[in-house]
């Protein structure tokens, strides 16, 4: 790899040459690279500074001389070295460059007029700039079949390749989904799948962006525009809590495309699919368009005032601990602090609460030593992951983990209930049953301080803590816990008990591994009980802020899953739901349901329609999607970044920011926010933690971000001594676990990604498997206390014995009707049918 981690550590610089200018190269840095930086360009097709060299395509060839005479090398493979002399622009240099773009142009089609890479192609642009203007061959090009559907939105022309080895080299070395391969040989060699089997990655776009001539396209841009006919804004993935960043393409009022840019720190220039693709929902026909009110049985749209004043309305003379709102992960930071401020501040409840009950307490998220992405992959490092599948949960994050492990030497320890994406990498995978993760967290730190770790004569007894041990005696170096929820059919209390445990690790730091979008913007911002912005607390700052806000809650508030009891028992008259939808994304659809439809007025505000709207909301406020309002958005490991829009919102939607001002006024308030820039203003005046964020300071990191530090007050969380409970010898625990794509309320107008929803499907250990007694594909019951369902069952070695493991936002029946949200874990028994 070509990444700044693997230039050497020596300071020193070295001394080249490069058309008779002296430049200073990093030590071991590649030539091609060395030239870029000292603003030499050297034209390349191959060559990507993410993935190993190769040298294929020749078309980097240069003179050089390291001390034996110039001759032709290509840059792409060549470490600088003292005194080494380049030529980049002599007429042997120029030749061998017009010589291979002319070979390349021998059967490559000159179909540019309606080639999607037209006007940003990399080919075309050498070809004008180092090539021939001419061929000299006038036999028929080859031909193929076009073009070949190799994924559900990619497409391959496959005479349009030119070999480069880009999408082959990406898909095996960074994804890991040697899914795409070179075939054949000679003249007719080509890149293709597998029959049968497609590019079924989920980061199969990436391909497509670094392709360097039209071979790869992505279906949803495919003939919808030209690079010229595109505006570009920079900003940053919504769909989960990375942060990526992107750049977001619109023609005609419309965003047509996203790409990821190489912020060094996050991303890398890698998205996965889901990412890159989101965009088409905020397109969809379904878009909320107007504010709704329901009348009878149905929802008609209305303009704003007079929503505003049902609201209103609603909102007069309540008692402020019957009011509550839920989500908010979805809004921008300054959307996040105006409904705070509207929320705790004019309302006065502090009922508010951004995780829908998957997430982890906020002095978990918060109160814990914080560790970057950065952080996380330093070579010679450990990473701990004490939580989902990143594969499923956070592909960009996965990837760049990946590579740590890979190419950094980075050692990886799993403590997850089932094998992950990463588990082919990881030098342990320890698996605990779920609930006990806690337990197995408190033995492993138990073990590094065991004098007799590194004993060879110790044998520690039972084979889990062997494995245990094992795995103690390689945690070395700087010790960083990906932090999450593995299960949603067990609650947050093993995951404290794991973080608790391992903070007591020398020098270890957590990365958030919350999948919400902007959740960790608003926990910042105080979309959390008992929380202020600022990561503080009512008890610690309430007078601070009651010196801005016109008021603060008095006493601490529920949380999503108080707030939901509550309203099902009707002591809530107005709930909020602030981009969230209960009925399809709470753990406990029982509840959700029963809630909503015993909460006095459902107020929704959101881009897209979802079951929570359709069948509960009273009012619905259109808010403007993330293309279409500006404000910044925080990411897992605190990273600040822009957010620009490109588009108008659509229709008379409006940014959620200024429904809550609008809201406020409605209730002879005033929040005093004007615009993204004023609440930024205002949140550095009352935020410790926020108060450098100046827009000066944003300005000058428009790719990078800027890191929030410090954890305001936030305590550490403390052991609540919870244990998991032992299940009888007939019964198996349950694992709920999220894939990459779900049920869930964008994904169901992306039409990317409709294909790709998972079917309701149990997978079970081969042991477990064999005692049951079952066929492959038999439809068997799965009953826990709180009901049954009948699903398909499959074999799966990744699965640990005595478990039994099935997906959540399933397409038709889900999951949801064996959890309960109150139960620590959740035992199943599978009878055959």
């Amino acid at each position: 790899m070509t990444d700044a981690t693997n230039q050497g550590t020596d300071s020193s610089g070295v001394s080249v040459t490069v058309n008779g200018r002296e430049i200073q190269a990093k030590p071991n840095e590649l030539l091609i690279d060395a030239c870029e930086r000292n603003d030499t360009y050297i034209p390349r097709f191959c060559y990507h500074p993410r993935m190993t060299p190769v040298g294929m395509c020749r078309m980097c060839l240069v003179e050089v001389d390291t001390g034996r005479g110039f001759s032709l090398q290509p840059s792409c493979m060549l470490r600088v070295s003292d005194n080494m002399s380049v030529n980049t622009e002599s007429a042997v240099t120029k030749k061998a460059q017009d010589g291979v773009l002319e070979f390349l142009l021998i059967n490559h089609p000159l179909d540019c007029p309606i080639c999607d890479k037209g006007g940003e192609c990399p080919l075309q642009d050498q070809t004008m700039a180092y090539g021939p203007g001419e061929s000299r061959f006038i036999e028929n090009k080859r031909n193929f079949e076009k073009p070949i559907p190799i994924s559900d939105t990619v497409y391959l022309d496959r005479e349009r390749c030119i070999l480069c080895d880009r999408c082959t080299r990406f898909a095996d070395e960074v994804a890991g989904d040697a899914l795409i391969h070179f075939m054949d040989r000679g003249a007719k060699t080509q890149v293709n799948t597998f029959p049968e089997e497609p590019f079924a990655s989920y980061f199969s776009g990436n391909t497509v962006q670094i392709c360097p001539v039209g071979a790869l396209t992505a279906k949803p841009y495919r003939f919808k525009a030209r690079p010229w006919d595109l505006q570009e804004v920079m900003s940053t993935a919504w769909v989960d809590s990375v942060g990526s960043r992107i750049k977001v393409q619109a023609s005609r009022d419309q965003v047509l495309r996203v790409l990821g840019v190489d912020a060094d720190p996050v991303n890398w220039g890698w998205l996965s699919d889901k990412e890159r693709f989101a965009f088409q929902a905020l397109n969809s026909d379904s878009r909320l368009l107007s504010p709704l009110i329901r009348r009878g049985s149905t929802l008609e749209a209305v303009g704003w005032g007079e929503v505003l004043e049902r609201v209103a309305d609603a909102l007069a003379g309540v008692d402020p601990r019957r009011i509550a709102v839920i989500g908010g992960a979805r809004l921008t930071n300054e959307a996040q602090y105006a409904w705070a401020k509207l929320a705790k501040g004019i309302i006065g409840t502090d009922h508010i609460d951004a995780q829908l009950g998957d997430g982890l307490p906020a002095e978990v998220v918060l109160g814990l030593p914080r560790a970057s992405i950065d952080d996380a992959c330093r070579a010679a490092g450990t990473i701990i992951l004490c939580g989902p599948d990143p594969k499923e949960d956070l592909g960009a994050l996965y990837l760049r983990l990946r590579h740590a492990v890979l190419h950094q030497g980075t050692t990886l320890i799993e403590l997850t209930p089932q094998r992950t994406g990463l588990s082919d990498l990881a030098a342990h995978s320890l698996y605990p049953r779920p609930g006990t993760v806690g337990e197995v967290a408190a033995t492993l730190v138990a073990a590094l301080q065991d004098p007799d770790l590194h004993n060879p004569d110790f044998r520690p007894g039972s084979a889990q803590k062997q494995a245990i041990y094992a795995a103690a005696k390689d945690i070395s170096g700087p010790v960083t816990v990906v932090l999450g929820r593995a299960s949603l059919a067990e609650s947050a209390a093993p995951t404290v008990e794991a973080a608790v445990a391992l903070s007591a690790l020398e020098g270890v730091s957590f990365l958030s591994a919350l999948r919400r979008g902007n959740i960790h913007g608003a926990l910042d911002a105080g979309l959390s009980p008992g929380l202020l912005p600022g990561r503080t607390t009512l008890a610690s700052s309430a007078e601070r802020f009651a010196n801005v806000w016109p008021q603060v809650p008095s006493e601490v508030g529920y949380d999503s899953s108080a707030i939901l009891s509550a309203a099902k028992a009707g002591e809530i008259d107005v709930l909020f739901l602030l981009g969230a939808d209960p009925s399809n994304d709470y753990i406990d659809g029982e509840l959700a349901s029963a809630a909503l439809a015993n909460a006095g007025t459902v107020v929704a505000v959101d881009v897209l329609p979802n079951d929570s709207i359709t069948a509960y909301a009273d009012v619905v406020l259109a808010a403007a999607a993330s293309t279409e309002s500006a404000g910044t958005f925080t990411n897992l490991e605190g990273r600040v970044s822009i957010c620009e829009p490109i588009v108008a919102p659509a229709g008379v939607s409006w940014p959620d920011w200024m429904i809550a001002a609008a809201l406020a006024d409605r209730l002879d308030s005033d929040l005093g926010l004007d615009s993204p820039a004023s609440i930024r203003s205002e949140l550095a005046s009352v935020s410790a933690i926020h108060s450098a964020l100046s827009e000066e300071v944003l300005a000058a990191s428009p790719v990078d971000g800027v890191m929030l530090v410090g954890n305001g007050d936030i305590e550490p969380p403390r052991s609540t001594g919870v244990t998991s409970p032992l299940n009888d010898r007939y019964s198996l625990r349950l694992l709920v676990t999220r894939r990459m794509y779900d049920n869930g309320t964008m994904l169901r107008h992306c039409p990317a990604s409709q294909g790709q929803i998972a079917a309701l499907a149990l997978r079970l250990n081969p042991i477990d498997f064999e005692k049951i007694g079952v066929r492959e594909g038999a439809t068997v019951r799965v009953e826990s206390a709180r009901g049954y369902l009948d699903m398909v069952v499959r074999v799966d070695a990744g699965v640990p014995a005595g478990t039994a493991a099935v997906p959540w936002g399933t397409s038709g029946t889900d999951c949801r009707h064996l959890i309960g949200v109150d139960a620590l874990v959740t035992d199943v028994r599978v009878e055959r049918l």
